[in-house]
């Protein structure tokens, strides 16, 4: 399970390091695509293969535009010797991605944040409809 919240930077090469002990659950290979929220998403290649057969199992119609939006972007990321991965420059765009860079864990999957966008997103998320949301799911 992905859990925490790592601080990093990006080199001029596009280049970051990645939290180890989300390297070790996510394996050496994994996807790396844009997601919601203008962030990226990393996941495991076998939560990976779960998504794409969960939409090879519906209807081409109803999921070819979020097909088009997490395989047109989709990236293997591999980590080099000092723990790095590189993000070109269309997934970096998407998210805002310059300099700092914020590495959330959710459970089964990794988000990359720029560092202003998350703390943004996790000032709302203080000030915002979270209880209702956790009284909803029974918390």
């Amino acid at each position: 399970m992905l859990i925490g919240k790592y601080d990093y930077t990006i080199d001029e090469k596009g280049r970051m390091n990645f939290p180890p002990k989300f390297r070790e659950a996510l394996g050496s290979t994994f996807i790396v695509t844009r997601w919601l929220d203008d962030c990226l998403v990393a996941f495991p290649e076998t939560e990976w293969e779960r998504i794409s057969g969960l939409l090879t199992d519906k209807s081409m119609v109803r999921t070819r535009d979020v097909q088009r939006f997490l395989y047109a972007s989709a990236v293997e990321a591999e980590t080099d010797k000092q723990g790095r991965i590189r993000l070109p420059a269309h997934l970096r765009e998407h998210a805002g991605l310059e300099k700092e860079v914020t590495v959330i864990g959710v459970g089964g999957h990794a988000e990359i944040w720029s560092t202003k966008a998350w703390q943004e997103k996790n000032e709302q998320l203080r000030s915002g409809p979270i209880a209702a949301a956790m009284e909803e799911l029974e918390f």
